[in-house]
């Protein structure tokens, strides 16, 4: 199969992620970036967080690494961005702006031939995957999707691994979540009370769409879950705190931890667990979408269980990427068959 041709639109944290990933990954050629930024200063970004692992090199505003050449092109929205004069197959949105079919439909009347945003959706698009849980749902007649968020893939995962060998009657779950580049430094009105707050002062509490999309993903759970956020001054490093109820009055925990060791050996890309005392810094470039801290697994009483467990961005970029290859490789099998 040819390289992916990928456009993306928005390189902060997640856009240089993924970026970083792509040098390392021949399946993947990113033709041209969109972000307000100067480019000097993305580069300089770019080459600040990716440590001693190598440098890209900005060159007649083209990145330029030693496997790929990227265009930087300034636009401020989907509208602007002439995806194909660079023959673009798809377009990752992670600018978390766009969030509609509305909003996210430009990048495909522009010339690419599909848009994978790295956040949740708001109102109907064509699908939402959570890579690990329902990507065999997908169908190359998807134009908009949506790859999810690190908090809700971590929650399906762990819900599901959960509900294979018990039978739920209820979670609360409860995101302890870092604080993310729409939050201010400082206190700013803001829409919203709480997050006009300092983000980097202050535990806010928030509501989470992952509510919604993990009730939607996982209809079994539809009524039966609760979930809230609280975004927290750290910098990087997410926590998921769920509380499961069980039908079920003979809990034994350490077949609870087995499941999460088990899952690990299945699906080592997706899940980790560990056993070491760890802190949200500890987390920082995990490849997992879940990492489950077995030390804070515990019962109470004997129907109710408690697993926290952890995320970061990076895990999130990794399945954004197999989400965009995952439609590749259906895009290729509908030619072949076509053919």
């Amino acid at each position: 199969m040819k390289a992916i041709r990928i456009g993306i639109m928005g390189f902060g944290q997640v856009g240089r992620q993924i970026y970083k990933l792509t040098l390392e990954d021949e399946r993947f050629d990113v033709a041209a970036i969109s972000d307000i930024g100067k480019p000097e200063i993305l580069c300089h970004l770019l080459n600040k967080t990716m440590g001693s692992g190598g440098s890209v090199m900005l060159k007649n505003n083209y990145l330029v690494s030693d496997r790929m050449q990227t265009r930087l092109m300034p636009a401020d929205h989907p509208t602007d961005i002439p995806w194909d004069v660079f023959d673009v197959d798809v377009v990752v949105d992670a600018t978390g702006r766009f969030r509609t079919a509305d909003e996210l439909e430009p990048h495909i009347a522009n010339g690419a031939r599909r848009v994978v945003t790295s956040a949740l959706p708001e109102g109907n698009i064509d699908r939402v995957v959570l890579y690990g849980v329902n990507q065999d749902q997908a169908k190359s007649s998807d134009r908009i999707v949506s790859a999810g968020s690190a908090s809700t893939t971590a929650t399906v995962l762990a819900l599901k691994t959960i509900s294979d060998a018990y039978e739920i009657e209820h979670v609360s779950m409860t995101s302890v979540h870092a604080y993310t580049s729409d939050q201010s430094l400082q206190d700013y009105a803001g829409a919203d009370y709480r997050r006009s707050r300092s983000g980097a002062e202050n535990i806010i509490p928030n509501d989470t769409p992952a509510l919604h999309w993990v009730q939607q993903v996982l209809p079994m759970m539809q009524g039966r879950m609760t979930a809230y956020a609280l975004n927290v001054p750290v910098q990087t490093g997410s926590m998921l705190d769920i509380t499961f109820a069980l039908a079920t009055s003979n809990l034994n925990l350490d077949s609870i931890k087995n499941l999460f060791v088990q899952a690990a050996d299945e699906n080592p890309e997706l899940i980790g667990v560990t056993n070491d005392p760890i802190v949200s810094s500890d987390v920082k470039g995990i490849p997992y979408s879940l990492l489950v801290d077995l030390d804070g697994c515990m019962l109470a009483g004997n129907s109710f269980v408690k697993v926290l467990a952890w995320h970061d961005t990076q895990g999130h970029a990794r399945r954004i990427l197999d989400v965009v290859a995952t439609y590749a490789q259906l895009d290729e099998n509908q030619y072949k068959e076509a053919s």
